[in-house]
């Protein structure tokens, strides 16, 4: 079929990946055809499992392979994977669907600096099983589906949780949600359509921009600094394209970690009253941050603002509860919207959060976790700039950290060597609008142990390089 080399610089899945390609586009392997299974190809060319999994998802992403389930694996037919035709080495199409795949299918991989939640040890574990162990000491309901706008109890609690953040709203104006994730594809859903506007950060949160392109929105990116945004880019871009909504992450933004200045905050009000569209504002990290400091929504109040958070970073992802607040028309649309999507969210997690957030530890749990990402923050910081790597901001809090150093120019060539390794990076491309190849990469402090420095000081030290 092909041979590899394991000694050439292209990493092996890059060499599976063309390889493929090579036949497909010559014709020797037509449309139809059964490709080997990916045990078969590991032991017929000496390589492992992991490293041909990684390449049959690449063809398959883009649109060379089709995987069919109990079948195995087979040629796309020149039709559907026309687009795949155009691409080369270097400037790969794949999304954060592929990111994803990777993530939830490989939960056990060595290290994942790439991910966006904390280690196990870091959560709320006590508080989750002192909460279900009072949630299984009572009388449950198992007869129902529960509110169609989440547990009563819970809405209450965020009603007060975002009173501290000086955010006022009554609580049929909190929608519980599965997880940040169905918030914002809520809000997607009910404010954009095909071919609209959308107003999105550059570089910005790597799912909400993939569920973007399944809508068939058009991204128009406003591009991210560690202050905020460029204003004056952001006015123009407004001013040209007259999007509808725009999507944003003021603080602890993914994924560069910076937070916005107020006057960011009050511009961005500004714009929207000026040009009439709806913000729809993202967080999920309110709870990492030390600083006391406003959001769009205290700002607002809720009126042109949909705001957005979550409970699965700092108890647990595996407790899929997030939360939507907005004004009262948009948030009945937005629930109606949830009932015929899921008829209602599972009230027995939202109970179990709700448990672990009243339990007399949680507040320490939180101060806790804040020092422990401040440690990892400054530790890591000096490691990456140690080696080289430019820094887009410092913010000493949340989890992640935007950095490239001057030897990567692409880092999706740089994430495949680390797969090879067991290590999941985060590819900057993943988070630009146009999936345009980049030298950034998103780091979780978190889950940035010294043997992935290593890694990192091999590929951008020569020196290291020549003595590997």
């Amino acid at each position: 079929m092909f041979t590899l080399d394991p000694r050439s610089a292209t990493p092996l899945v890059t060499q599976i990946v063309e390889g493929f390609r090579r036949l497909i586009e010559e014709g020797t392997l037509r449309p139809g055809a059964k490709l080997p299974s990916i045990r078969q190809f590991a032991a017929s060319h000496a390589v492992s499992v992991y490293t041909v999994v990684d390449a049959y998802d690449r063809l398959v992403a883009l649109g060379f392979f089709a995987s069919r389930p109990h079948s195995g694996f087979f040629v796309r037919s020149r039709a559907t994977g026309a687009l795949a035709q155009t691409s080369t080495r270097g400037n790969y199409t794949f999304d954060s669907m592929w990111y994803m795949r990777r993530i939830f299918e490989n939960r056990s991989l060595r290290s994942k600096p790439g991910c966006g939640w904390l280690p196990n040890e870091w959560l709320f574990g006590d508080g989750v099983k002192r909460s279900l162990r009072a949630l299984a000491a009572e009388e449950a309901d198992l007869g129902g589906y529960g509110e169609p706008k989440g547990y009563p109890p819970l809405r209450q609690l965020v009603r007060d949780l975002l009173a501290e953040h000086q955010v006022n709203a009554h609580t049929d104006q909190v929608l519980l949600t599965q997880g940040s994730s169905q918030a914002l594809d809520l809000a997607a859903r009910r404010l954009v359509r095909a071919g609209d506007p959308v107003l999105v950060e550059e570089p910005g949160y790597a799912n909400l921009l993939s569920s973007l392109r399944f809508l068939r929105a058009r991204l128009v990116g406003a591009p991210r600094t560690s202050q905020g945004w460029d204003l004056e880019v952001l006015e123009a871009r407004i001013r040209e394209h007259r999007p509808k909504v725009f999507f944003v992450q003021p603080r602890l933004q993914s994924p560069t970690g910076c937070s916005a200045q107020l006057a960011h905050l009050h511009r961005v009000l500004q714009l929207a009253e000026k040009y009439d569209f709806v913000i729809v504002e993202n967080d999920i990290y309110v709870d990492l941050d030390p600083e006391q400091r406003p959001s769009l929504a205290s700002l607002d109040q809720l009126q042109r603002v949909v705001h957005i958070g979550s409970f699965s970073k700092t108890i647990s992802p595996n407790i899929r509860v997030g939360y939507l607040a907005a004004q009262p028309d948009l948030l009945e649309e937005l629930a109606q919207l949830k009932m015929l999507s899921g008829l209602t969210s599972s009230e027995f997690t939202e109970r179990l959060a709700y448990g672990a957030l009243v339990d007399g530890r949680w507040r320490k749990h939180v101060k806790h976790l804040r020092e422990r990402l401040a440690e990892a923050h400054l530790r890591t910081s000096a490691q990456l700039a140690g080696l080289g790597f430019e820094l887009f901001c410092e913010p000493k809090a949340g989890m992640l950290l935007w950095a490239r150093h001057p030897a990567i120019a692409n880092s999706a060539e740089l994430a495949y060597k680390a797969a090879e390794q067991d290590i999941l990076l985060g590819p900057g491309h993943l988070f630009t609008t146009d999936l345009a190849p980049s030298p950034w990469l998103r780091f979780n402090v978190a889950f940035c142990p010294d043997s992935v420095i290593d890694f990192l000081r091999g590929e951008v030290d020569p020196a290291q390089r020549q003595a590997a």
